[in-house]
């Protein structure tokens, strides 16, 4: 060992307070954290890794790597700060809060600190040199007008955008890419000898060569060039870019499943329980093309058993592999219309994993005993090797259990008996669901079916039926089952984590019910069974599928994490997801816990912590909101193509979001959203009411409320905003059971005490035509930035 200097803290001898706990963990302990901080502090100035090894005598390669290894998980809990000299500082100690960069499309941002703190938000100015995802440190400058912490920047960590996918336009001389993604608000400059042959409008990708700076535009060189903006496909192209989904396979995970062999291989099946003679099927829609789950039950004496027979996916895809490395990437598949970009590869989602007919598969077993009442009296997990007995869909065990279709009845004869028990205890579980206080929100979700050329022919909504709520019924039993194992087990794992409504949120929801004459109970604290109550009390109502959009806005989102916080939605205290390892990570995790504790391995030989459940957990909450705005991306795209025929045409609609710039119309029949912009109502005054979701005249006292019946004309689509502007050609009709009893001269004697804020004025620019909300054309000047 090398000789230390008189500075170095000799470790040997130092007081670290946790110098058992790490001698018990490790063969050669390292220094603790609180003894790195410890260091830190009293020589006040940052220290680069090598110094860090230095001050506590560590040389070797094991010690060097083990050290490396805690200096990143320190930055990355928030401990330390990684400067850009490669020195590891203190953060508290420079009132400093570093944290990762949410830009949005306006132009402004927000810190989410990286020690959980609340936001900080970022003006224009600061987001100048910040892109969206970068990890930046700041200080606390104030507070905005809103009462939110601002912050200043300090110096940027990371630069996590790398490439830019948009449209290629040029104004004068100058080329720039205008990013598809909003979140990133800065045009990025290509220089003419970095055009690598993209034509004017077309779509690119550009790698960024510079990043922005307060007084410097972004840089960038053209790598792909994706085509014309309005190729068949070309908006799955563009999101996948722009949400930085991956959607190709590295070569080590084509090198890994080469290994894999179409069939389960016979040694697999050994030490397994055999339930290929048990009856098991899936039931799923028309167009799915893996099958995570299958199902099966049996009349007892004191109720019901079900088997609920999940794919082993585990089996094949073992920790730290380059399919696992991936499917942590992904966390995830995407569901695009007619496209799917999956987190397995298909060998494996297709085929291995997939619980097709008559085929043996691997699979981990939920078995419940469920009482005549519907609850579960008792369950357990056992590996198994299954075989299904039929790809049924939901629409025909829907035609035969609640229709009573005798063709499809004769078809699958054998298995009539099997389904009909399994439709019997579901409507045992169904009532014991009811009782517990279960939410059933019955979203209006649509399809969108395509002709030639991947042109969409129409938009149709699509309806849940009792074979939708069987299965969901039966994978959400087994789902608490799963997250009760292995919190009984106290394994690391993670739950599924839906926590109740805010304070605000629940006194917004009340003023909305109020006004329609309905009253949320549980005072301040409403249950789940009060939700539940409530969207009972309001079916058949004109404006139910309103009432249950305002109800669903009211609560938070749900996450992965391993805190044991329940799930308010279902009505659970404790919910984790084990049903569907293809296509979701947490599944995959969960399922290596279970099995871990069913071959009686030790808890601390798991191969996760406590603390790497929290950054799994982080992560695939995370890539889960990016696959659902990748998709939403996709969507709104087609929907505005759709529309570009449609411009000029009339059509009704109901108001789906009121805010202080407008309202939101979806339309009947064909399920698109636009924008009539508070300047295209009639002179007036206009005050939104954010809590009852209306914007009021002031001097006319027209409202337009959530909900409301509406006629306009589709006046602008703009594919690249992916936005649709509504003209308005009459006043609302309400939908609502109740109409709000306001006084007709509320506003008339308020004066002076209302600032801008409160009140919006609607206007008709010098031309008379309207003025709207998507000002921004294709064709746009550079940005002061680029001018200079």
């Amino acid at each position: 060992m090398s000789q230390k200097s008189d500075s170095t803290i000799d470790f040997s001898t130092a007081q670290d307070p946790f110098a058992q706990r790490e001698a018990e963990k490790y063969e050669q302990p390292i220094p603790s954290r609180e003894l790195i901080l410890k260091l830190l502090e009293k020589l006040g100035k940052p220290l680069r890794r090598q110094q860090i090894a230095q001050q506590f005598a560590l040389d070797s390669d094991a010690d060097l790597e083990a050290l490396r290894r805690r200096l990143r998980a320190m930055e990355r809990d928030g401990q330390l700060l990684f400067n850009r000299r490669q020195k590891y500082c203190l953060i508290d100690s420079k009132d400093l809060i570093a944290g990762r960069v949410l830009g949005h499309a306006d132009g402004f941002g927000f810190i989410k600190p990286d020690d959980g703190s609340a936001d900080l938000f970022l003006s224009p100015r600061e987001m100048r040199s910040l892109m969206h995802n970068d990890r930046a440190v700041v200080r606390v400058a104030g507070l905005d007008r809103k009462g939110r912490r601002e912050g200043a920047i300090v110096e940027v960590l990371e630069r996590n955008t790398h490439h830019v996918v948009g449209r290629l336009l040029k104004e004068s001389s100058l080329f720039f890419v205008v990013p598809d993604n909003k979140k990133i608000a800065q045009d990025i400059q290509i220089h003419k000898d970095e055009l690598a042959n993209a034509k004017k409008g077309q779509i690119v990708v550009a790698e960024i060569i510079q990043h922005p700076g307060k007084h410097r535009p972004a840089t960038g060189r053209i790598i792909e060039v994706l085509g014309k903006h309005m190729a068949p496909g070309m908006e799955i192209e563009v999101a996948l870019r722009s949400h930085d989904l991956p959607f190709q396979w590295p070569a080590e995970v084509l090198q890994e499943i080469k290994a894999l062999s179409t069939e389960v291989p016979e040694s697999a099946k050994q030490n397994r329980v055999d339930i290929r003679a048990l009856p098991l099927v899936t039931i799923d829609g028309e167009d799915a093309r893996d099958f995570d789950d299958a199902v099966y039950c049996k009349k007892t004496a004191k109720g019901w058993k079900l088997l609920v027979a999940i794919a082993d996916v585990s089996h094949y895809v073992p920790v730290n592999t380059a399919l696992d490395r991936e499917a942590t990437n992904r966390s995830t598949s995407v569901y695009f219309p007619e496209q799917v970009i999956p987190m397995l590869p298909e060998v494996l989602s297709n085929g291995l994993c997939s619980l097709n007919p008559e085929v043996d598969r691997l699979c981990l077993v939920c078995e419940l005993y469920i009482n005549h009442e519907g609850k579960v009296i008792r369950s357990g997990f056992f590996q198994a090797v299954m075989r299904s007995h039929a790809r049924l869909t939901y629409t025909h065990v829907a035609k035969m259990l609640v229709d009573g279709d005798q063709a499809l009845a004769q078809k699958h004869a054998k298995l009539l008996p099997q389904l009909q028990e399994l439709y019997a205890l579901y409507q045992v579980m169904r009532k014991s669901r009811d009782v517990r206080g279960a939410m059933d929100f019955d979203t209006q979700e649509t399809q969108i079916i395509f002709g030639a050329d991947r042109k969409i022919e129409k938009i149709v909504p699509t309806q849940r039926n009792d074979a939708h709520k069987l299965i969901e019924e039966f994978m959400i039993t087994a789902n608490n089952a799963a997250a009760r194992f292995l919190i009984r087990k106290k394994i690391p794992h993670l739950l599924r984590v839906h926590e109740g409504p805010s304070t605000e949120k629940i006194l917004n929801l009340k003023s909305f019910l109020n006004e329609l004459g309905l009253v949320l109970g549980g005072g301040d604290k409403p249950t789940p069974l009060d939700y539940m109550l409530l969207l009972k009390s309001v079916e058949g109502r004109a404006d139910a599928h309103l009432i249950q959009t305002v109800l669903l806005r009211s609560m938070s989102q749900a996450v992965y994490t391993p805190e044991q916080k329940g799930h308010f939605g279902l009505a659970l205290d404790a919910y984790a997801h084990f049903t569907s390892p293809i296509r979701r990570y947490p599944d995959l995790l969960v399922h290596r816990a279970i099995k871990h504790c069913l071959e009686q391995k030790q808890v601390d030989t798991f191969a996760y912590g406590l603390p790497e459940m929290v950054r799994l957990g982080e992560h695939c909450s995370t890539n889960e909101r990016r696959a659902d705005e990748a998709t939403r991306d996709v969507v709104n795209w087609l929907k505005c193509e759709y529309m570009l025929d449609k411009i000029g045409e009339q059509f009704t609609g109901i108001i789906t979001a009121v805010t202080g710039f407008g309202f939101f119309v979806e339309l009947d029949d064909i399920y698109a959203e636009g924008l009539v912009h508070i300047s295209n109502l009639p002179q007036d005054f206009f005050h939104f009411d954010a809590k009852t979701h209306q914007l009021m005249g002031e001097r006319t006292n027209i409202r337009y409320r959530l909900g409301d019946k509406i006629k306009i004309k589709v006046a602008r689509v703009d594919l690249d905003e992916k936005k649709i502007d509504f003209d308005l050609l009459d006043t609302p009709k309400s939908n609502h059971s109740k109409k709000p009893s306001a006084d007709k001269n509320k506003f008339k004697h308020k004066k002076s005490n209302k600032t801008k804020s409160d009140k919006t004025k609607s206007k008709k620019n010098k031309t008379g035509n309207n003025t709207s909300v998507n000002k921004k054309s294709v064709k746009r000047k550079p940005s002061k930035a680029k001018s200079k």
